[in-house]
């Protein structure tokens, strides 16, 4: 079937390819195309016949007569030739999809929309509605949704002066090379237009040069969304808004059409939105340029604008915290030759023989073969790192204050400075479940009804009466009647669910990383066992690369899992608004996949090697394997590796395989698809080019931003959780970052349908999830450095324990002594091959040796440590909330100027409209005296007092005024417009 054109338009659709500049277009080449949507139509044979045929075909089915019985006899001549006739659909459902869609349809024309319908892909039965907004509506919805638009009224920002002006024009010169070239930047220059939210009343205000481009491509878009959105079906089906309807499949997407190819200008002066920010944002190439981050917003609305603003002053700072870690590294080559602690386990002289690291195959080993160990360890636990571990949680606290200020600056240059939240229709689930509660109810009342006499059933068919206008009276308003709403007994059950699965993930994250402790355990014994000496001296590097590989594989595997887990448990709870869908969503992947990314390097840095006991009385899983201990030099170089091939491993993986691969596949796939249904073009066809919404229908649906999100706010994790182990995770994730922005701006760009323009003033809720992980990096840090590494231990012997002061002695004093003697009974090794007579062994811990009284009991020095290590955990985390909080003091959360300029814009529009007023009254008084004056001197004429001169209301003014004139004529033209006949059946 081929709907009718709407009544604005009597050009039907024949040709399904056009010259590029009118595939924008609606067929008549002035139109603009604002928004797209798109249904599956399931065809059966048509004919060419009249449409008095289709439309009883439809009546029988129950609707209600179509618009097209409704024009006049030559509007339907007209189409008759043109619309290619469907006999009917042969599944019912297809039908009351039909009957929903004119409806639909039907209102959004009464709410002053223009469509046009068109089918493309005639094989597939895919019908494209154009939608067209015209001035009328753009000027009615701009000021209901009270956007602010540029007025005439400007000023020049002040300029620096002096010796901070001069380095001010410096820095604009050296930072020339590095900003986009984009033309909207550049024609702004000094020059600041006030704005002001869009009034009908006062359009004289605005600067109008047309009517057709005065509102951007995603203002329309978004106004003809709004009316989408708010659009009721109460007639067929009791929903609201076109997301409902998508849900239910009465329509299969909606997306507004991009602003033309991305590539193919001729000159950088002929180049659209889209191909500015192909050539100068979603290119590799420009990878050491800024965003153009206010064309992002301009094309793709605030919130994706705010991201990427966000995700640049990101990567920004991570530059100073690469360079500082890059220094912490280098400090620590330096150094590694006069590191005395390594040089005193690399001495083959010093002859420390250790207790086996396992039962029975193991032998006694001497402490020097862990040379290379503790050498690299040094790298990442040098003093130096307890200074970069302060500077990062700095360096966390610095970001969000620096973020909050770059946000209120965009706030006041994108005009979102005192924007009022707007009001959420409910969603689709929300509806359909509440609507199954009220049914359920009139079921039960009916019921109940039945059971009382003639008087009582009377009695209850009047109010069921009345509930019904009141249900249907709800549905068109978008409002529930009386009380009626899903309570917290109708979200137990989905609350319950919630809860359960994700204690049950929780499990499931343990049971993997306790899996790969078991793994590393057995392979540990197994190639214990092994004769090959080169297998037996490269046990703990192999199970280590191993076992970080095997927990990569599962963590990237559990992360789509859980990614869909946390959208069921969400539907489950019922959301009313996709604002509290996109909050609980959020809440609930970022647990799941926090616990999942970090749950293996928790147990490295925290719990390997604490449990493991000692000599004679180890600590058994399953009474079999013994539990595994930290590496001679630590296990911080355990969890530098674990996180460096997570963290690594994590981003170039998702991005090449995740955001690369799987959507180019997804393409590929589809255009395979399209091809074999297809059926083959001619020649004359193929050499045409296809409309823009054809083109972005075939592109990925935009799926939001929480992906993104999530990605960054894990690295961060890495980078500030857990850096005191690994000073390099900033530059691996700047080095990361840079890709990610232009990776994330060409699947944006090419990649992707052109999402809503959706306005928002902040990142939402990921400011608080950034501010709580800065907080818990403080107490992660401090744990890292007093419990992971061995600074407290090396700091106590230099200043308490040293005979000389000096660190010489340090791993003799680290060592505990244990008599072989006391080994049970099968522990010891089976075979010795170790070249002397072992009567005393060492190990790593602080206990009494075994002359003494208390054998194998914690030590004096053991507690004392302890002390040491909870007095710096107290000590630290103290010291860095009060330089954070410092650091929030003396930074403002406003700019000085940015504050400056509010007071002056605010100001100054009130002097305009006070100004405005003025001019206005005199006007009035001065009109009114002149009209009394002749009518004195003319007193037969009365009829002049009564009727106005020019115009009629309050919009009276003499026709010599410019501002006045040109409103009166906007005045006129809105008079005639459908919008006093549509306020009724669109819901603002």
């Amino acid at each position: 079937m081929q709907p009718p054109l709407s009544s604005g338009s009597k050009i039907p659709v024949v040709n399904n390819f056009m010259d590029p500049e009118q595939r924008l277009y609606f067929a008549d080449g002035k139109r603009k195309v604002d928004y797209v949507l798109v249904y599956h139509c399931h065809r059966r044979p048509s004919a060419r016949d009249s449409p008095d045929q289709h439309r009883l075909s439809v009546i029988s089915n129950g609707s209600f007569p179509l618009r097209a019985a409704q024009k006049g006899p030559e509007e339907g001549k007209a189409e008759r030739g043109e619309v290619s006739v469907d006999l009917g659909p042969a599944d019912p459902a297809e039908g009351e999809k039909r009957m929903i869609r004119e409806e639909f349809e039907a209102n959004l024309k009464e709410a002053g929309l223009e469509m046009e319908h068109g089918s493309e892909h005639k094989a597939h039965g895919h019908t494209f509605v154009r939608i067209h907004a015209p001035w009328q509506v753009l000027s009615r919805e701009a000021e209901f949704l009270k956007i602010k638009v540029a007025t005439k009224k400007s000023y020049e920002l002040k300029g620096e002066k002096g010796f901070a002006g001069t380095m001010n024009l410096v820095w604009q010169k050296l930072n020339q090379p590095f900003q986009p070239n984009v033309p909207q930047t550049q024609d702004q220059g000094r020059t600041k237009f006030l704005s002001h939210c869009f009034s009908r009343d006062k359009m004289h205000l605005y600067n109008i040069k047309s009517k057709d481009t005065f509102f951007d491509n995603t203002t329309r878009s978004r106004i003809v969304y709004e009316i989408l959105r708010r659009t009721a079906c109460t007639r067929t089906c009791q929903t609201m808004g076109i997301t409902t309807l998508i849900a239910k499949g009465v329509y299969e997407s909606a997306f507004p059409l991009h602003d033309g190819d991305f590539k193919g200008a001729e000159s950088a002066e002929e180049r659209n939105d889209r191909q500015i920010l192909h050539d100068e944002w979603a290119r590799y190439g420009v990878f050491y340029k800024y965003q153009p981050v206010d064309l992002i917003r301009k094309y793709f609305g605030e919130k994706i604008g705010l991201y990427f603003a966000w995700l640049g002053v990101y990567t920004q700072l991570l530059i100073p915290a690469s360079l500082v870690g890059i220094i912490v590294f280098l400090y620590g080559c330096a150094t590694l030759d006069t590191n005395v602690p390594s040089l005193e386990m690399c001495d083959t002289m010093q002859n420390f023989t250790m207790c086996p690291l396992c039962d029975g195959a193991c032998d006694y080993w001497e402490l020097s073969t862990a040379c290379s160990t503790a050498r690299a360890s040094h790298l990442f636990d040098n003093p130096a790192t307890v200074f970069f571990a302060i500077f990062m949680s700095l360096w966390a606290a610095m970001f969000l204050e620096h973020w909050k200020r770059r946000q209120i600056s965009l706030n006041h240059s994108w005009d979102l400075t005192g924007m009022e939240e707007e009001e959420e229709h409910p969603r689709p689930k929300y509806e359909t479940i509440l609507l199954q509660k009220r049914q359920r109810k009139m079921r039960n009342q009916k019921k109940s009804k039945n059971e009382h006499g003639k008087s009582a059933v009377e009695s209850g068919e009047s109010r069921k009466d009345k509930w019904r206008q009141r249900l249907l009276s709800a549905m068109t308003t978008g409002i529930p009647p009386g009380q009626e709403k899903l309570t917290w007994r109708d979200r137990i059950p989905g609350y319950f669910i919630s809860i359960s699965s994700i204690l049950l993930m929780f499990g499931v994250t343990f049971s993997a990383v306790f899996s790969v402790i078991i793994y590393r355990i057995t392979v540990s014994a197994l190639m214990a066992m092994s004769t090959d000496g080169a297998t037996k001296a490269n046990i703990r590097v192999t199970v280590t690369a191993t076992a970080v590989i095997i927990n990569l594989v599962v963590i990237l595997i559990l992360d789509e899992i859980y990614g869909t887990v946390a959208v069921w448990l969400t539907e489950l709870e019922i959301p009313k608004t996709e604002t509290n869908f996109e909050e609980r969503l959020i809440l609930k992947a970022f647990l799941l996949k926090f616990m999942n990314a970090y749950a293996p390097i928790f147990y490295v840095a925290f719990f390997k090697g604490r449990f493991a006991g000692r000599p004679g009385g180890y600590v058994y899983v399953f009474n079999d394997y013994r539990m595994e201990e930290c590496a001679p030099g630590g296990c911080l170089i355990e969890l530098c590796i674990q996180l460096s091939i997570i963290m690594l491993g994590k981003q170039l993986i998702q991005n090449n395989i995740f955001e690369i691969g799987i959507p180019k596949l997804k393409k590929l796939y589809r255009t395979l698809k399209d091809k074999e249904q297809a059926p083959s073009e001619s020649e004359e066809q193929q050499g045409r080019v296809r409309p823009q919404w054809v083109l972005d229908y075939g592109l990925e649906p935009f799926n939001g931003l929480t992906p993104e999100y999530m990605e960054m706010i894990i690295q961060f994790g890495f980078v500030s959780l857990f850096v005191a182990s690994f000073p390099l995770a900033p530059l691996f994730a700047l080095l990361n970052n840079v890709i990610e922005i232009r990776l994330d701006a060409k699947k944006f760009v090419t990649e992707l349908r052109r999402p809503d323009a959706i306005r928002a003033k902040d990142i939402g809720i990921w400011y608080n999830i950034l501010s709580g992980m800065g907080k818990f990096s403080v107490i992660i840090n401090a744990f890292v450095i007093s419990f992971t590494s061995d600074f407290i231990p090396r700091l106590m012997y230099q200043y308490m324990y040293s005979d000389t002061g000096t660190m010489y002695g340090f791993i003799d004093h680290t060592l505990s002594y244990f008599n072989v003697s006391n080994l049970k009974p099968g522990t010891a090794p089976v075979v010795s091959n170790y070249p002397k007579e072992v009567t005393f062994c060492r190990y790593k811990d602080y206990r009494e040796p075994p002359w003494s009284p208390d054998a194998y009991q914690f030590s004096k020095h053991y507690w004392a440590i302890l002390a040491a290590r909870l007095g710096f955990v107290i000590l630290f985390q103290n010291l860095v909330m009060f330089m954070s909080v410092l650091v929030d003091w003396v930074i403002p959360d406003v700019p000085k100027n940015i504050s400056e300029q509010q007071k002056k814009e605010k100001a100054m529009l009130v002097d305009v409209f006070l100004r405005e007023e003025k001019e206005k009254l005199q006007l009035i008084q001065s009109l009114f005296s002149k009209d009394v004056s002749q009518a004195s001197s003319f007193p037969s004429n009365k009829r002049s007092l009564q009727q106005p001169p020019l115009g009629h209301g309050d919009h009276c003014f003499p026709r010599p005024r410019g501002r006045a004139a040109s409103f009166s004529q906007f005045s006129r033209q809105e008079s005639v417009s459908p919008w006093h006949e549509t306020t009724r059946h669109t819901a603002v």
